[in-house]
């Protein structure tokens, strides 16, 4: 008898991130089976995941599971896991917008979806925030296009430019805009000092601060603000409070257990003039923001997706941190562009008030990805018994 269970996968790369796909139908229904599966596939726990498909990185760590839509108004459903590689742990709270950048494609090429050319709009249910996502991919000979003229930050090669309008996910997570109730927030950490943050949801709960109330000019590269143990101490503090604050925890400390995906952490600055960590300038005329961006412990080493759909809507709403910091040109276009660690990354959203509530027309992003991998990995059976 075999040892080993063959599972069909394939590895996609989505935006800036790295993910597993693995269709419905190749995972045990039962959910305690089923994550014991995937944190063998993925070689969790294990900070190296040398044992597994896993690539010992917050940005490539990422799962995506496909299959036939639940709801009438969507072609497909995804499911979205954050597996981590030092517990034995998947985080299905969220969503990557990155990692669903990758979804319609695969659909497309998999014949989930009729290939439509020139371009395909999949209607994508994300089960993790029960929203739709509208991914239009450009299609040719059947295919989801691979090769284009979009470069995106953080990606070394052009792709075929696959546009995601995430309007549907507004209180996603929480069941509303501003989770709170306020625009703004004060939080008052255990060393008596007071940080005042607004916390958005709109893609992904996100909570926005000042990049100076922590003492930074927010030009700062990922090394920097995660090599300083005490900010990063404290930022995970004022995370955590205002997860408290969410209803995410019940006590702030134990916000990493709890919600270690979700709410991202966001610090803030005025368009200036930097250089990246790879050596590329960023002029201040070129961007209406600049953001450091911090998820599961550690900083984002570009600019998710989903923090970008959360800054664009959050640049919208009067009085929140966001709008208080981004350029009049920001405030004034569609369009708005947000520099990170690694560059540039646009985003476009437009906002309305309807009866004194806000509401999302619009909050679109431009993405590449591409299928890398279709492939066969070997479960153990030993590692993925009932007692195991």
């Amino acid at each position: 008898m075999s040892e080993v269970i063959p599972v069909k996968v394939s590895v996609v790369r989505g935006g800036t991130s790295k993910g597993i796909f693995i269709l419905e139908n190749e995972l045990p229904r039962d959910p305690v089976l089923r994550d014991k599966y995937i944190l063998e596939i993925f070689g969790s726990p294990d900070v190296r995941q040398i044992d597994g498909l896993g690539g010992a990185d917050v940005l490539t760590s990422k799962l995506a599971i496909i299959g036939p839509s639940s709801r009438e108004d969507a072609d497909i459903d995804y499911t979205f896991g954050q597996v981590s590689f030092v517990e034995n742990k998947i985080d299905y709270k969220s969503n990557c917008g990155n990692i669903s950048a990758g979804v319609g494609p695969f659909a497309i090429d998999h014949c989930l979806v009729k290939a439509v050319e020139p371009y395909t709009t999949v209607r994508i249910h994300q089960v993790n925030t029960d929203t739709i996502i509208n991914a239009r991919v450009e299609v040719r000979d059947g295919k989801a296009a691979v090769d284009g003229d979009l470069h995106i930050d953080g990606v070394p090669t052009l792709g075929s430019t696959i546009e995601l309008d995430f309007s549907d996910s507004v209180g996603g997570i929480t069941g509303k805009l501003l989770p709170t109730g306020n625009v703004k927030d004060d939080i008052t950490t255990d060393d008596g000092k007071k940080y005042t943050v607004s916390i958005v949801d709109a893609g992904i709960p996100t909570v926005f601060i000042r990049a100076e109330a922590l003492g930074l000019e927010g030009t700062e590269t990922p090394s920097r603000i995660e090599g300083d143990a005490e900010l990063m101490k404290k930022i995970e503090e004022i995370r955590g409070r205002c997860a408290e604050k969410m209803g995410f925890t019940s006590e702030w400390k134990r916000a990493v257990e709890d919600c270690p995906y979700a709410p991202f952490f966001a610090m803030v600055s005025p368009s200036q003039n930097y250089r990246t960590f790879d050596g590329k300038d960023v002029n201040a005329e070129d961007i209406d923001i600049t953001s450091r961006l911090v998820f599961m412990q550690k900083m984002h080493k570009t600019h998710p997706v989903t923090g970008t759909v959360c800054m664009a809507t959050a640049a919208r709403i009067p009085g929140s941190i966001v709008y208080e910091t981004i350029s009049e040109r920001g405030k004034e276009n569609r369009n708005i562009m947000i520099g990170h660690p690694a560059g540039k990354i646009p985003a476009v959203s437009e906002m309305e008030q309807e009866n004194g509530e806000f509401k999302l027309r619009t909050a679109a992003i431009l993405r590449t990805a591409r299928t890398i991998l279709d492939g066969t990995v070997y479960v153990r059976k030993s590692r993925v018994s009932v007692d195991g």
